[in-house]
């Protein structure tokens, strides 16, 4: 490779960069300040100016038009462009949604911040990776950095069994995926997308199972029923804010990969993966949104919740057309923030004597805290596909992509299961509004205050978004590799 390859590659590849050298050199840094607190709070500072500088670079500065590098093992377009600016953005607000819990609950410590910024490079790679190669290393520095993270407490004996039952169920999954990568290069002769796509046309009975253990395995990222059995566990055995780290991030990198590799070099075999993500989402919308109901635990709810949105997700996704892959952008987009806002309302849950999670917990909020409880009621039905709030028309979307590809029957499921679910979520309004006021919460945070209006804002203001969304649904764009 010459000098100038290398610089043109390197161009496309700025944001990774960024996230990489500061990584290391935050960890450097941090080593280095004396102070565990000043250490914490000013790399803490620092990955957040980092993220939003990455999702400057993404939006304002990528080269036109994209291309590849590394001899197609990366790819710039504006797919993985979108999901890259609301990757670093949403890590950005997980990191501020972190920072009082840390400090209160003495987890403060210098190595939490570069650890979500080394998850968040590779998630970035994930989403740009035109290489089952480049596929699986993005994947495997995000999620040894999330099985960290999930047991960073480490005196608390939740935490550590939830790190260890996610290593364990994460290294299950990690080999799926990468025996299944071994059948498609074993039955197509290469790693790459493109050669891929081409012996996808005429596929041989090894390239097909190939392709199932490859989703096997991504479903597994996405807590897609029936490989969810992770996330309730790791959801509440996690301290709070890696919890929401967990459901709002690398949930939208997971899907975004998902969808290229289903797209891109499996698009010829629509008709035999279609099957499979149609089983994926009718599971997960089941098991959301009937697990939920019998939860007392917020966290665990949040965690049912999850799987039964990534079943809605998916019947998108079924429906393998170009309107499928906006619809699920905007769907996911809209999912992040929501969800986003709700951990916030969770990380407010605390009384003199801690951190509480129950949901009887809520009882009387709107009385103690009425600026919350409005904001969480948003939120909340937002999730759940409440009529004239924007996560209803998200789910619109995916259901009219699915309506168009002929998948009426998935969408009327989907309809009915998505009206299961509301019913949880009225569960927790119900003592919000109605019952009696327990102990009152201390005043969260500003940071955390502030997300969790802005989010429960967004969820009516974004609706002016919804004409030109619906426009970009129609229409339907050239969106991978365009």
């Amino acid at each position: 490779m010459t000098a100038s390859a290398l610089l043109a590659d390197l161009s496309l590849v700025i944001p990774e960069l960024v996230l990489a050298i500061g990584a290391m050199g935050l960890l450097l840094a941090g080593v280095f300040i004396k102070g565990e607190e000043a250490a914490a709070r000013i790399v803490s500072m620092a990955a957040l100016a980092l993220l939003v500088l990455a999702a400057g670079v993404s939006v304002f500065l990528a080269p036109q038009g994209g291309g590849t590098a590394f001899f197609g093992a990366f790819v710039l377009d504006s797919f993985s462009l979108y999901a890259k600016a609301v990757i670093y953005l949403a890590a950005a607000i997980a990191l501020v949604l972190a920072g009082h819990y840390l400090q209160t609950e003495r987890l403060a410590r210098f190595e939490y911040p570069v650890l979500i910024l080394l998850a968040t490079l590779g998630m970035s790679v994930m989403v740009s990776a035109g290489d089952l190669i480049a596929l699986y290393l993005g994947l495997e520095l995000q999620s040894l950095a999330l099985y960290i993270l999930a047991a960073f407490n480490r005196d608390s004996l939740r935490a550590s069994e939830a790190g260890l039952k996610y290593f364990v169920l994460g290294a299950l999954s990690s080999g799926l995926l990468l025996y299944g990568a071994s059948l498609v290069y074993g039955f197509a002769g290469s790693t790459d997308f493109g050669a891929i796509a081409l012996a996808a046309e005429n596929p041989s009975v090894g390239l097909l199972f190939g392709l199932v253990f490859v989703v096997s395995g991504l479903a597994f990222k996405i807590s897609a029923a029936p490989f969810h059995m992770w996330t309730p566990d790791v959801y509440e055995g996690a301290p709070t804010p890696v919890a929401a780290f967990f459901a709002t991030a690398p949930k939208l990198a997971a899907m975004v990969l998902l969808i290229r590799v289903l797209m891109e070099p499996f698009g010829a075999m629509a008709d035999q993966w279609q099957q499979i993500t149609i089983l994926l989402a009718i599971l997960s919308m089941a098991i959301g949104a009937f697990g939920a109901l019998l939860q007392t635990n917020i966290k665990r709810l949040m965690a049912y919740s999850s799987i039964g949105n990534m079943g809605y997700a998916l019947v998108g996704l079924s429906a393998g057309s170009e309107a499928a892959v906006w619809a699920v952008l905007l769907y996911m987009t809209l999912y992040v923030i929501g969800v986003a806002g709700a951990f916030g309302v969770i990380l407010s849950m605390r009384r003199s004597e801690g951190m509480v999670e129950r949901i009887e917990d809520l009882a009387g909020l709107s009385r103690n805290r009425p600026g919350l409880a409005l904001a969480f009621t948003g939120l909340l039905l937002s999730i759940g596909g409440m009529p004239f709030l924007v996560g209803f028309f998200g789910k619109l979307f995916v259901f009219y992509a699915a309506v168009e590809a002929g998948l009426v029957w998935l969408a009327v499921l989907g309809g009915i299961f998505s009206a299961v679910s509301i019913a949880y979520y009225l569960m927790i309004l119900k003592r919000v509004w109605f019952d009696e006021p327990t102990a009152e919460f201390l005043n969260p945070p500003a940071s955390v205050a502030i997300i969790t209006r802005v989010t429960g804002i967004a969820t009516v203001g974004l609706l002016l978004l919804v004409p030109f969304m619906l426009t970009r649904v129609i229409e339907a764009g050239s969106v991978i590799g365009g």
